[in-house]
């Protein structure tokens, strides 16, 4: 390493280092949650201070956690909540560090994850738990639905909390695309008649779209279900790999190069450069209406695979250093109260995980009483169509080879 390498490198670790050390220290005492009270754990909380990792690439998402979210459990339980930026492959990197470390008390307290994240950090027994049945509002979640009790298939075994569903939908502006394409030889026919108005960010989103045209050329909905099957994925990425390449030229910038996030390619939407979007939220166009980013006939649909749906989790690091105000914060977001917050437009518009049967009448009350979605695809339709995320190693799998076979190869 060159020596001005070498400085900039113990710079950057100074800086690291000398952040934490401004934090409160944290003591991470052995503690067994189950034999203490809720009211003791809450007692305990009081005053802490928690650091949470989380995705703050949105701005409904910020808004529910800056508004909403932090000034109500300062004010309830004197908790005080720091969000730091941070997902999937940071949050893996960070909690693997410590442990390699042994470091006892860790920089995270609590960390948005799911699938393959979720997947990765049990491999190396990152998370804390088993704790779903400490939390009182754990009985209110809705296990019976697979969706939310097995993360990409995987069951979450009571290592993280259940927070939001989302599904995969297409974006479309209607005044310009009378059908838009749904399966894989609608959308090669569209390249064609209309090259440079398509590509793929190359992030979760692009990738959950790789993931379902696999889904399609396996022979549909359930063909990935089960177990990772080597064999399988072999033979259908193979012929994934070879059609996007075959048709690549048609894309945006001839397929040379790839926006890294599906935040540029919404924006890219918006200002009318590209002809598709994606989401996972189907109040992702009534809250871009209202914001004036879309056009007012946006509108969106389902692949032929379906619509690959999943859940969102909170997990707690296995030396996380306020365990106690961690819990206390997991609790609170699945309340009826604030899962209601969370599925109003004005937010998140994020569908619940509650089950809406084992909510008091004036719980229930607080959903009923929400702005219906008008322009996104209708629950009912999001039912019939819904189809499991396959296993964590077909997304490791495919970030991979996207790169390595599409992104890099001429």
């Amino acid at each position: 390493m060159k020596m001005k390498e070498r400085l900039k490198a113990m710079l950057v670790l100074l800086v690291v280092v000398s952040f934490f050390s401004c934090q409160d220290k944290k003591e991470n005492k052995a503690v067994d949650y189950s034999t203490k009270t809720w009211q003791q754990i809450e007692q305990e909380a009081k005053g802490s201070s928690a650091t949470m990792v989380m995705y703050i690439g949105a701005k409904t998402g910020n808004s529910f956690m800056n508004e909403y979210v932090i000034p109500t459990l300062k004010e309830r339980y004197d908790i005080t909540l720091n969000i730091v930026p941070g997902q999937g492959k940071e949050i893996i990197a960070n909690i693997m560090a410590e442990k390699e470390a042994g470091e006892e008390t860790g920089q995270a307290d609590l960390c948005w994850i799911n699938g393959e994240t979720f997947y990765q950090l049990r491999q190396i027994d990152g998370l804390y738990g088993p704790y779903n049945d400490l939390l009182p509002n754990s009985a209110l979640v809705d296990y019976d639905n697979p969706i939310i009790r097995y993360d990409f298939q995987e069951d979450i075994k009571g290592f993280e909390t259940p927070w939001s569903m989302a599904n995969f939908s297409v974006i479309y502006d209607s005044n310009k695309i009378q059908v838009p394409p749904v399966s894989m030889a609608d959308f090669e026919a569209y390249f064609k008649k209309y090259p440079g108005r398509f590509t793929i960010p190359n992030d979760f989103s692009g990738l959950t779209l790789l993931k379902s045209w696999l889904i399609e050329l396996a022979g549909g909905s359930s063909a990935l279900d089960g177990k990772f099957d080597e064999k399988k994925y072999q033979l259908y990425s193979a012929q994934l790999w070879q059609w996007l390449n075959a048709h690549k030229k048609y894309f945006w910038k001839k397929g040379e190069t790839f926006p890294a996030s599906n935040t540029i390619v919404s924006q890219m939407f918006a200002s009318g450069e590209l002809d598709f979007g994606f989401s996972f939220s189907n109040a992702d166009i009534d809250i871009k209406i209202a914001e004036g980013v879309y056009p007012a006939s946006s509108r969106s649909f389902v692949l032929k695979a379906g619509s690959i749906q999943n859940a969102n989790y909170i997990g707690i690091p296995y030396n996380a250093g306020k365990k106690a105000a961690a819990l206390v914060v997991c609790n609170f977001l699945i309340s009826p109260e604030a899962q209601a917050k969370k599925a109003d437009l004005a937010f998140s518009g994020s569908r619940s995980v509650l089950n809406y049967n084992k909510l008091t009448p004036a719980d229930k009350q607080r959903f009923d009483t929400l702005k219906p979605i008008r322009y996104g695809i209708s629950l009912a339709v999001l039912k019939e169509r819904a189809i499991k995320e396959p296993v964590p190693e077909y997304m490791i799998r495919v970030t991979e080879d996207f790169r390595k076979f599409v992104i890099e190869t001429p």
